[in-house]
């Protein structure tokens, strides 16, 4: 059975979709367990979306849990982020094969590529900032479950996606000098 590329982007976009679902859940569930921790339960401080506790950093200072709570949910939001741009590509038909250089591609690469590069920085900030943690005495999770883990791969993804959007951009150019010399 052979698939079609149109079928490859059905699929694509489904899976894209089930991940959005997912990252905004996370994004949602990091922002209330910290809402909830502060003002509601303060006994224990757990991300139950994650299974991350950080009880500990919370006995031992409350602005310390914020920042690293903050952090985790800006990464969170942002992979939402990325994952909306992808399915905006996908949904308004914008990803026409036959005709691939259109203007708004290339955009929502760029975008993309700013995107992924700021998952990279909070996420290395986010790591590092655990690491510290860590070096004052404190019992930290491990920064996979915290969403913080793979900032390298996320700062090189967006590096990648810079210079797609570079090569997109002169395509657009070129098709733009070529439908006009037509």
């Amino acid at each position: 059975m052979k698939v079609s590329t149109k079928q490859l982007l059905v699929v694509i976009q489904v899976i894209s979709w089930i991940i959005f679902v997912g990252v905004c859940m996370e994004a949602g569930g990091f922002l209330f367990n910290t809402i909830y921790t502060f003002f509601f339960n303060q006994n224990e401080a757990r991300m139950y979306w994650s299974n991350v506790d950080l009880s500990a950093l919370f006995r031992s200072d409350k602005v310390q849990f914020l920042t690293i709570t903050t952090l985790m949910t800006i990464v969170a939001i942002l992979k939402a982020v990325l994952f909306y741009i992808i399915i905006k590509v996908l949904h308004d038909q914008k990803l026409d094969l036959s005709e691939p250089f259109k203007p708004g591609i290339g955009q929502s690469i760029f975008n993309m590529s700013y995107v992924s590069f700021g998952i990279g920085l909070f996420a290395n900030w986010g790591t590092r900032y655990t690491d510290w943690l860590e070096q004052q005495g404190i019992s930290m999770p491990e920064i996979q479950y915290m969403g913080l883990g793979g900032a390298d791969v996320w700062l090189f993804m967006g590096v990648v996606l810079f210079v797609i959007a570079l090569i997109f951009k002169r395509g657009i150019e070129i098709q733009t000098e070529n439908d006009l010399t037509v």
